[in-house]
């Protein structure tokens, strides 16, 4: 009966907090029946907790292989690293990087916030081929370092120069036509595409889950999936639960963060919510913590970290103790 009436609660209600929608006495019930119920029907639900290596760094081409033991010992299973140097480095540096993270455990994703000279969407013919000749570049590099993934705003560019002015349709036409190809190119060296959503200050094209989803139905690619960042679906978003649940099984990897880029903690954020969607849709995917607390360089510019959020000799502390928080939330 219990477990009846939370059912209708979440299908009518799906974005009110336990707390504003019941009486206490209740709550309580739901609660514990709740927990029984998903501890029992969620075994076998897997997800990797990983952290972007830009968190310790202030710029964008920083060496990931010292992190890579760190993360280990804070508690994580996967560190994601920025490929957009990868072009620069020789072979050598990704068996480097591969042999590490197996002896440590530690499983890596790639991410990539495009230049404007790699942006497939481009009117430039010259400036598309540029690009894909970029990706044929780090495409087997990755996968010589055993990352398998690649997530970010790979449909166009960023941070996007607004003051150039946009075409939002035609965009859209091009980035899919383009996002075809070079899915393609990617599911030669098994690498899975995820298009990160982002907020309307840092881009124009994606910047809804509802977007996101049509794009990748539209690519129609195996290997092409959504990616979620709750930071910008607090701002974009209506609903936590009602974003994460349309993306269902195409969602490849979900980005976690406070409101203001702090590393997940107690407080505003509903964890607890967005753990349940993600069990609720058997996600079993990657969640990467993308904190930027640090200001100065070129991801304090590009990020706008006006000031620290943390005191550098606490963010050791404080991405342990985030993992350990999220893992209770959404794994309970």
């Amino acid at each position: 009966m219990l477990l009846s009436v939370w059912t209708n609660i979440k299908q009518f209600a799906p974005c009110f907090s336990l707390a504003r929608v019941l009486p206490p006495y209740i709550r309580e019930k739901l609660v514990a029946t709740s927990f029984m119920f998903v501890k029992k029907t969620r075994e076998g639900v897997i997800m990797k907790f990983g952290i972007y290596y830009s968190y310790w760094e202030t710029e964008w081409g920083g060496d990931a292989f010292p992190y890579i033991k760190k993360v280990k010992e804070l508690g994580f299973d996967l560190l994601e690293v920025a490929c957009g140097d990868f072009d620069r480095h020789d072979i050598s540096y990704f068996h480097n990087l591969r042999n590490e993270s197996e002896k440590h455990g530690i499983a890596l994703s790639g991410g990539y916030g495009p230049r404007a000279e790699h942006n497939i969407t481009s009117t430039d013919s010259a400036i598309v081929e540029n690009a894909f000749s970029f990706y044929r570049e780090i495409f087997p590099k990755m996968q010589t370092a055993g990352i398998k993934s690649l997530g970010g705003a790979i449909y166009s560019y960023w941070p996007v120069d607004f003051s150039s002015g946009v075409n939002k349709p035609a965009d859209l036409e091009t980035s899919i036509k383009n996002m075809k190809r070079l899915a393609d190119l990617a599911a030669e060296y098994d690498i899975t595409l995820n298009m990160e959503a982002l907020n309307r200050f840092e881009g124009y094209l994606l910047n809804t889950a509802r977007e996101t989803v049509d794009y990748v139905d539209a690519v129609a690619k195996d290997n092409v999936k959504v990616m979620l960042d709750t930071f910008h679906m607090n701002i974009e978003e209506d609903c936590f639960i009602n974003a994460i649940t349309l993306s269902g099984e195409k969602l490849g990897e979900l980005h976690v963060g406070e409101a203001n880029r702090r590393a997940p903690r107690p407080g505003r954020m509903p964890w607890g919510i967005i753990g349940e969607a993600l069990r609720d849709i058997n996600f079993k995917g990657n969640v990467v913590m993308e904190p930027f607390v640090l200001m100065g360089g070129q991801v304090g510019k590009d990020i706008s970290v006006w000031r620290n959020l943390e005191k550098p000799e606490d963010l050791d502390r404080l991405a342990a103790e985030s993992v350990e928080f999220l893992r209770s939330e959404f794994l309970l």
